[in-house]
């Protein structure tokens, strides 16, 4: 997949920063260059090419001081066409934080030859190098996707030659027999040994090691990966815990660091606790090695880093939601009379978790997401509790972009003009109710790659679930009366589920039969079960010679028979969950997220429909003297480009 065009957002903090004390500004400053330290990080979790591109995309920025035109005299052979290709690539690559779309996980290549690459390169030594270093893996496909290593995957979570999807399953189980997390490690085949490699500061020999059960080799723990970058990180995170607005910032500031420096999950997990406690703050942060959707065995995670700035309006529109919530959990199809009307796989004590909107100031990730819910460790979920971020400027972009012209051009406006609302709500269900209920068993670790999807999939229905209810809407500001009606937002959630159900399909690689995006899997799981088991409430029609899909939904079907469809698909995963029954769960999941069939028809017309990716340029903070500047970057493959070398990480 090349990189042709892109659709490019600017997210915008600038009122909301402004809005800080000096003192905030300071903590949130160091913060956020904390958490582009990180950026390095990512691109060696992501692939072995990725840090050499990254290198490169800025190395040229620095040859040319940013001025992109002035590449078309210095170099023979540089054509203008080609070089806003590479640009584009290279902006692509920036947001994505390396070769891989964040959404999907497909790699992408730029659409221009290795000879201009190598003219490129010819404006110095140092391009010289590091364009030798990255060919030919930046041009090259396969790998398509990022999955177990093989002919057509690749996994940097996984080195060394040969390593097996059973050999990772050994070594894994190995290391869960010993208590030992594995968020933070990756794994290295040594000959017939493995290398355990610990992300942390502190590089000294461990002398830790375990001999496989079969007698095949030995497994050894091993400190230092990522060192030099994570020491950047503590040391931004200690000039901010100078400016922290309280005790408890200071305490999961300390142990994060400690964690860091060690490596030590134990501590990183004491660090989640007082985070947890730090309710509402002005500036709210994510921390940490945190989601294992990139790792295909799905215990494994990307390190993250989130910076973002409250908005105390929209924070108290969710706080009545919140403050009501003990009523809308009774109301899920599990719920029944025993446990004060919740049912048996429910707390018995729900406490209303922290639920903030926020502008992101600083999100490094490969992916940034609408809505988040953390902490991902279940015990410290049920004891100290978790937070719910809105990630507001992000929100807004879902009603700016393209989006995929699955719905009938008759109502296309109509669709338009109410999917931002539907959409923020859903995701606002899906992060509170969704993630934020149901009994918790060991879920990662038992149920591996399924446990990611699974409960994006839950929670996603939970939400969907629920917007039909009356006296939630009108919670949320819709009834009958209002300019977008509560009826309204239901059909368009319905809508919804139909057009991410197709777009999902775009994450589907038809080489691996694996899924990309735990997400996207859900969506069609979703949508399949509609379609099969929905009376006819959603229905999709396809045009295959005009390459054209059209969802449907049945208004006098919506209550009748899609909430209770949906109902079914969540009482079922609910239970799989709550009980810990991995192979019901894996046998029944697995059936309704396989592409076969139509699907394989539906899934080509998709890619044909597919808009431009999106990409996003964001601010930086700058000290001048006591002073924090805040520089914020035109929405533009240029400005994309600059703000990342102004970051100097």
């Amino acid at each position: 997949m090349a990189a042709h065009d892109v659709q490019i957002f600017r997210l915008a903090v600038g009122p909301q920063f402004q809005k800080l004390t000096e003192r905030e500004k300071r903590y949130a400053h160091h913060m956020s260059r904390a958490a582009w330290f990180g950026t390095r990080i990512i691109l060696e979790q992501v692939s072995p090419e990725s840090p050499g591109i990254f290198d490169f995309i800025l190395e040229l920025h620095r040859e040319c001081a940013g001025n992109w035109g002035s590449l078309l005299t210095l170099t023979r052979g540089v054509e203008s066409e080609e070089l806003r290709r590479f640009l584009t690539y290279a902006a692509t690559f920036l947001s994505n934080i390396g070769n891989y779309f964040g959404s999907g996980d497909q790699k992408f290549v730029p659409d221009v030859s290795a000879e201009f690459l190598q003219v490129l390169a010819s404006t110095s030594p140092r391009l010289g190098e590091l364009v030798d270093e990255i060919s030919p893996a930046i041009q090259s496909i396969p790998p398509y996707g990022l999955g177990y290593p093989s002919d057509i995957t690749q996994s940097t979570y996984y080195l060394g030659v040969n390593i097996t999807e059973q050999e990772v399953q050994n070594v894994s189980k190995l290391l869960s027999q010993h208590s030992l997390f594995p968020e933070n490690t990756r794994i290295r085949k040594c000959d017939n040994d493995f290398e355990v490699l610990l992300a942390s500061v502190d590089d000294s020999e461990l002398g830790q090691s375990f001999p496989l059960p079969d007698g095949s080799g030995v497994v050894k723990l091993k400190r230092g990966d990522h060192s030099c970058h994570l020491e950047r990180v503590c040391a931004e995170l200690a000039e901010a815990a100078n400016y922290a607005a309280n005790e408890r910032q200071r305490e999961f500031l300390q142990a994060y660091i400690e964690s860091f420096r060690t490596g030590s999950l134990d501590t990183y997990r004491n660090s989640l606790r007082s985070w947890a406690k730090d309710k509402s703050p002005r500036v709210e942060n994510i921390f940490g090695f945190v989601e294992p959707y990139r790792d295909p065995h799905g215990t494994r995670s990307e390190f993250e880093g989130l910076v973002g700035i409250a908005d105390d309006t929209e924070t108290a529109l969710l706080a009545k939601l919140v403050e009501s919530s003990a009523k809308f959990i009774r109301r899920p199809p599990w719920a029944t009379p025993e446990n004060d009307g919740k049912g048996p796989f429910e707390k018995s004590l729900f406490e209303p978790p922290d639920f903030s909107s926020i502008y992101t100031l600083a999100y490094c990730s490969s992916i940034i997401f609408p809505g988040i819910n953390l902490q991902n460790y279940n015990d410290i979920r049920q004891e100290e509790g978790f937070k719910n971020v809105i990630i507001s400027n992000r929100m807004m972009v879902e009603s700016q972009a393209q989006q995929y012209p699955f719905i009938d051009p008759s109502e296309a406006e109509e669709f338009q003009r109410c999917k931002s609302p539907a959409y923020y709500w859903w995701v606002v269900l899906h992060e509170l109710l969704g993630h934020g209920t149901g009994r918790m068993m060991t879920w990662t670790g038992q149920f591996e790659e399924l446990a990611t999807t699974v409960d994006e999939c839950r929670a996603e229905l939970v939400g969907a679930y629920l917007m039909d209810d009356v006296e939630l809407l009108q919670l949320f500001g819709f009834d009958e009366t209002t300019e977008i009606r509560a009826a309204d937002l239901t059909y368009n959630l319905y809508q919804q589920l139909g057009v991410d159900g197709l777009r999902g399909l775009s994450n589907f690689n038809v080489d691996t039969g694996k899924w990309g995006q735990a997400h996207s899997q859900a969506h069609f799981a979703i949508l399949k079960y509609l379609l099969r088991d929905g009376g006819g409430c959603v229905a999709v029609s396809h045009d295959k010679a005009g390459q054209r899909l059209t969802v449907r939904v049945d208004k006098s079907k919506i209550t009748t028979h899609g909430k209770p469809a949906l109902g079914r698909m969540l009482l079922q995963l609910h239970m799989f969950r709550c009980t810990a029954d991995v192979e019901g769960c894996r046998v029944y999941y697995k059936a309704l997220s396989k592409v076969d069939g139509e699907f394989v028809e539906w899934r080509e017309t998709v890619l044909a429909a597919k808009p431009p990716p999106l990409v996003f340029t964001q601010a930086n903070t700058f000290l001048d003297g006591d002073e924090v500047v805040l520089e914020e970057y035109e929405p533009t493959v240029e400005g994309v480009i600059q703000s990342w070398a102004e970051r100097e990480v």
